[in-house]
C-alpha cells in the first residue's frame, strides 16, 4: 500500500507545493524543533523561510499578491508543518483564519489595503474572540465598542490569543449597541473589528495592552496572550465589512477554518508519532527480536495506522465541502473532534512504545505528548463539537 495519508486527486500545482513543504520540514523544522521547543524560542528563522515560500499568501487571492489556493491546499500543508513542529502552524493559523475573514467579508477597501501586505507576511494575523471569564459561550462577550463621535471605544479583556504579541493585525469580536437589523439574539450584536497594532508586550498602543506570554504546557515557541483595551479607539472603517452586527457570523466562518487547521494539526502530529514508533520498534529488540515483531506492538502498529488514515480522510473530505462553498460546521467538527482525539490516542500509544526513553526530553515523543492535548480544547472542546454535531444531525434528521 501507499504510505499513511496520502491525498487523492490532487493537482500538479499541490503535489509541488507539499513536496515543497515536506522538503523544509525535514530539513529546517524537525531538526531544529527540539531545541526551540525546550527553550521556548519564537521560530523566527523558520518563519522567514515560509515567507519566503510564500506561505503566508497561501490562500489570498493571486489579485491581492497571493497563491490563490484552496482550503484544502493550506490544511494539506498545516498537516505537513505540525508533523515537524505544531508551533509553527499555530504561527500560520489565525493568520489564515482573519485573511479568509477578510477575503470573504471585507469591503473592497479593506481588502486591497491589509491582503497584499498578509500575502508576503509583512501583516500576520491574530483572532480574538475568548476572554477571562468564558470560552465557548461567545454570546456572552463583555468586551464592549461604545460610539464616540466619529470613532469607537473599546473596552474589556481578552484571553487566549495566538500570536498575540508577534501579530500586528488582531480580528476582534465585541459588543456593540448597534446590531443587525431587528435584533433580539444576545449574538446579533457582536462586531468584527480589524485592529491594527504595533508588534510586541506593554502597552503597545494607546489603551492597548499585551501583558506578556502565557507559560504553557506544550505549544511553545508561539506566543500565546491576553489583550486589555482600556479606552482604546478606533474608527468604523476598521468594522469587518463596515457594518456592525455581523461579527458573530463572521467569526464562525472563520472557526470553521480553523477546525479544519485543528484536525490537519493532530493528522500531523498522529502521523510524526506513527513514524518515530514504527522506526522505534524496528530497532529496540527484547527477547531475540525487533519489538516491532511481537504480537502486542504489532497489534499496537496496525491500530495507530487505522487512526492516522481515518482522521486524514475526514480532514480532507471537511476541506473539500468548505471549497465547494457547502456548509460545513458539522463536518469540521466531526473531523476535529475525531483527528484530535486519535491524534492523543496514538501519541500516547507512541510514548508506551518507546518505553521508559519516552519519557526522556531527549526524545522527540515528549515533545509530542505535551502537545497532543492542547487540540482537544483549540477551536472548541470535544464536548462543544459533540453539541455542533448533535444539533446538526437533529437538523437534517428531525422527526416528521
Amino acid at each position: 500500500m501507499a504510505r499513511l495519508a496520502q491525498t487523492a486527486g490532487l493537482t500538479d500545482i499541490q503535489r509541488e507545493i507539499l513536496a515543497t513543504v515536506r522538503d523544509f520540514v525535514d530539513k529546517e523544522i524537525i531538526p531544529h524543533a527540539q531545541a526551540l521547543e525546550h527553550a521556548d524560542t519564537y521560530p523566527a528563522d523558520i518563519v522567514d523561510g515560509m515567507k519566503e515560500m510564500g506561505l503566508f499568501g497561501l490562500t489570498i487571492p493571486e489579485a491581492y499578491g497571493g497563491l490563490g489556493e484552496s482550503l484544502l491546499t493550506y490544511a494539506l500543508v498545516v498537516e505537513e508543518i505540525a508533523r515537524g513542529w505544531m508551533s509553527v502552524s499555530g504561527v500560520i493559523n489565525t493568520h489564515f483564519i482573519v485573511a479568509h475573514m477578510i477575503k470573504q467579508h471585507g469591503t473592497d477597501g479593506q481588502k486591497e489595503r491589509l491582503l497584499p501586505r498578509m500575502a508576503t507576511g509583512e501583516i500576520r494575523g491574530s483572532f480574538s474572540m475568548s476572554e477571562p471569564d468564558l470560552g465557548s459561550d461567545v454570546a456572552a462577550i463583555k468586551t464592549r465598542a461604545r460610539r464616540d463621535g466619529d470613532e469607537y471605544i473599546i473596552d474589556g479583556a481578552k484571553m487566549w490569543l495566538t500570536n498575540g504579541g508577534s501579530s500586528n493585525l488582531i480580528a476582534l469580536l465585541v459588543r456593540t449597541e448597534e446590531g443587525m437589523e431587528g435584533a433580539v439574539r444576545p449574538h446579533d450584536k457582536l462586531t468584527a473589528f480589524l485592529v491594527e497594532k504595533p508588534e510586541g508586550f506593554g502597552e503597545v498602543a494607546p489603551g492597548l495592552t499585551i501583558p506578556g506570554k502565557i507559560d504553557k504546557m506544550g505549544y511553545k515557541g508561539v506566543d500565546t496572550t491576553e489583550a486589555v483595551f482600556s479606552g482604546y479607539r478606533i474608527g468604523p472603517d476598521r468594522v469587518l465589512g463596515e457594518v456592525p452586527g455581523r461579527g458573530f457570523a463572521q467569526m464562525m466562518d472563520g472557526v470553521e477554518v480553523g477546525r479544519v487547521n485543528v484536525a490537519a494539526r493532530a493528522c500531523g502530529i498522529a502521523i510524526r508519532a506513527f513514524e518515530l514508533a514504527v522506526e522505534y520498534a524496528q530497532q529496540r529488540r527484547t527477547f531475540g527480536k525487533p519489538i516491532a515483531e511481537h504480537q502486542a506492538i504489532a497489534f499496537k502498529l496496525a491500530e495507530m495506522a487505522t487512526k492516522v488514515e481515518a482522521a486524514h480522510l475526514m480532514m480532507v473530505n471537511a476541506a473539500r465541502l468548505k471549497d465547494s462553498g457547502e456548509r460545513n460546521d458539522v463536518e469540521a467538527g466531526m473531523a476535529k473532534l475525531l483527528a484530535s482525539e486519535y491524534c492523543v490516542e496514538v501519541t500516547q500509544e507512541a510514548f508506551r512504545i518507546h518505553g521508559g526513553y519516552g519519557y526522556s526530553k531527549e526524545y522527540e515523543i515528549e515533545r509530542l505528548m505535551r502537545e497532543a492535548p492542547f487540540l482537544l480544547i483549540g477551536e472548541g472542546t470535544s464536548e462543544i463539537q459533540k453539541t455542533i454535531i448533535s444539533r446538526g444531525l437533529l437538523r437534517e434528521y428531525r422527526s416528521r
